[in-house]
């Protein structure tokens, strides 16, 4: 069912004028090295992260693999629609200067260093 709302979603925000692409690969680095690969659903104006679900409610997990999808890109800005039994949103802002924060603290832990 997500999928016909993905393509359904993408069809009225394209209808709009807006530049959508679906299932974007996000590639996951590690150390330098790619681990893998996450889809998001839509990407709007290379700008917004939408991920879309048909549950009976939003859950943790949804808000967690959006932020993971925010951490992996430059897109600062997401979204967690639910279409399910009791409709609902999530939106996430992540800045671009939170994130170099988050990853030069990770650094300093893993070689030992404090500030």
């Amino acid at each position: 069912m997500e999928k016909v709302y993905e393509n359904a979603m993408a069809h009225e925000l394209r209808k709009r004028g807006f530049t959508v692409q679906q299932q974007m690969p996000i590639q996951v680095y590690y150390d330098g090295l790619m681990m893998g690969e996450y889809f998001a659903d839509l990407v709007v104006d290379g700008k917004v992260i939408v991920e879309l679900k048909a549950t009976d409610g939003l859950r943790p997990e949804y808000e967690a693999q959006l932020l993971n999808y925010l951490r992996a890109t430059e897109i600062e800005v997401g979204l967690v629609l639910n279409f399910g039994i009791k409709p609902d949103i999530v939106r996430r802002i992540f800045t671009n200067d939170r994130k170099k924060m988050v990853r030069t603290r990770a650094k300093a832990d893993k070689t030992g260093s404090r500030r």
